[in-house]
């Protein structure tokens, strides 16, 4: 049966619909463009972990804010709350599980000047940046959907997928897949766009 379906759409010169890749340059162009009426941002997100050797998931819900005078504010409220603001340069992090609550400079860690760098590229569509660190693949583009995949050395990550809202001006989902079959997943929800945010919140 399912040669039969192969050999009819090749009979009647069927082809299934893909993206062009001349197409990728044009839609980052178009949600770089969205992205320059986003001043600040505000969305509930959950957190899917899947666990490939135990076979389970971890769910976890939080927050984000986001001002683009590189203000992020990015926390787990359930089950168990930590996070981390970042204003400028500096920035603290909290894990009340294990009793944390440090101040931090970027310019003297690596792994949160990596962590911020990388969420403030996606929230300010700084595809410049992205695309010094991943190779960018166009899946689709309604709504846009992307994949990134890591220059050189993969490191802890074997790509990452993200999915735009369809006015080009959010992000709706990403997916993390790790080399060990491990992925998380971010969806966000009730996001607000250009709201007004108290500049406390940063610190």
């Amino acid at each position: 049966m399912v040669r039969a379906l192969i050999l009819l759409l090749m009979l009647c010169g069927f082809t299934l619909p893909a993206v062009a890749i001349e197409d990728l340059p044009a839609v980052l162009a178009r949600i770089r463009q969205a992205a320059t009426g986003v001043q600040s941002l505000e969305s509930d997100f959950i957190q899917e972990k899947d666990l490939a050797m135990f076979a389970t998931t971890i769910r976890s819900r939080g927050h984000l804010a986001f001002m683009r005078e590189r203000r992020l504010r990015w926390e787990l409220l359930e089950p168990s709350a930590s996070g981390f603001v970042l204003d400028g340069e500096h920035g603290r992090r909290w894990h009340n599980l294990q009793g944390k609550d440090e101040r931090f400079d970027i310019n003297d860690d690596p792994l949160m000047a990596a962590i911020s760098g990388q969420l403030l590229a996606w929230f300010r569509a700084d595809f410049t940046w992205l695309q010094q660190q991943f190779r960018i693949e166009l899946l689709d583009t309604d709504p846009v959907r992307l994949v990134l995949h890591p220059l050189g050395d993969k490191g802890p990550l074997q790509q990452i997928e993200i999915t735009f809202a369809a006015d080009d001006r959010s992000i709706t989902r990403v997916e993390l897949t790790e080399p060990d079959g491990d992925s998380t997943r971010l969806v966000f929800e009730h996001t607000r766009i250009n709201p007004t945010l108290d500049s406390a919140q940063f610190r």
